[in-house]
């Protein structure tokens, strides 16, 4: 699975490893994700990540 970048703030969405903050389970691609999901570290929305 592939990670992902905030390109406001540089967090990392790792597939492997969820948003156990956000309650999004270990395993979960980026694409599953919540619309409504946000970046745990600046609170933007998926809109604003791109594929690493």
């Amino acid at each position: 699975m592939e990670k992902w970048v905030c390109t406001v703030c540089g967090y990392v969405y790792d597939p492997v490893d969820g948003d156990p903050t956000s309650g999004i389970e270990p395993g979960t691609s980026f694409a599953d994700l919540p619309e409504d999901w946000v970046c745990p570290d600046c609170g933007v929305g998926k809109d604003m990540f791109e594929k690493q």
